[in-house]
Parts: structure tokens; sequence; C-alpha cells
């Protein structure tokens, strides 16, 4: 199954860990990624942790737990490729208009691209069912 339909088809919960270049590691929770062209992922973030760590190391890890399925997820190994900053695609891929507060409105915004080095089950090294 591709990414783009293994995503379609489940609902859950991502993790996004990232380093900056000491290695002091951040995980945050985000939503599924946006499927890009290119066999590319990308995230919607604001100017926090998790984007400050990937302008100094642009490795990353995201861990997705299915819902309702047990210990059934994947683990994607990225790389960052690309980013761009309050940009009309933004806010054509923002699934969560209007809920913000009115402080996290007024703060920039940016779409980070990245490419998928690897996928892996959410538990073990086998075959996680999922290519790019």
């Amino acid at each position: 199954m591709k990414v783009q339909e293994y995503f379609t088809n489940n609902k859950g919960r991502g993790v996004l860990s990232t380093a900056d270049s000491a290695g002091n590691v951040n995980a945050a929770v985000y939503a599924t990624p946006h499927m890009m062209e290119d066999n590319q992922i990308a995230f919607i973030m604001r100017d926090r942790l998790s984007h400050s760590n990937l302008q100094e190391n642009p490795s990353a890890s995201f861990l997705f737990m299915a819902e309702g399925k047990g210990f059934s997820g994947v683990r994607l190994y990225l790389e960052k490729t690309a980013e761009e900053q309050d940009t009309p695609k933004i806010e054509e891929l923002n699934r969560r208009k209007g809920s913000y507060d009115e402080e996290n409105e007024m703060s920039s915004r940016f779409l980070v691209y990245f490419t998928i080095r690897k996928i892996l089950p959410l538990i073990g090294s086998g075959d996680p069912g999922v290519e790019v």
C-alpha cells in the first residue's frame, strides 16, 4: 500500500521527533502529514522547537499509531528538503481552520517538506506493508 493510501485509510496520533545540531531531541504531537507531489510529505508548523531544530539538522522521524488497531502503525524516517513561510498553500492545506487562538493566528506558519528515507512498522523491523 502506498503512504498516501495508508494515511487516507487510517486515523490515529503522530509524533514528530527532531534534534538540534548538538543532538538535543524534541518530540511533538502532529497531525498526519500532507501528501505532496514527487513522493514528498509536508507538515504545517509554527516557529517553535521542532522548526528550530530542522534549521540545524534536516533529519526527523514521524511515529504514527493507528487508532483502534492495537500496536499498529508506521515509523517514517525523514529528511527536510524545503520550506515555505506564510504562503497561500499553507492556508489551502490547513485542516484546522478557525481552531487557533488569536496569538497563534498572528504567528508565522511554515510548510516544511520532507523526503521519506525509510518506512518501518510501529514495532519491529519487518515489512511495514507501506511504501513510498
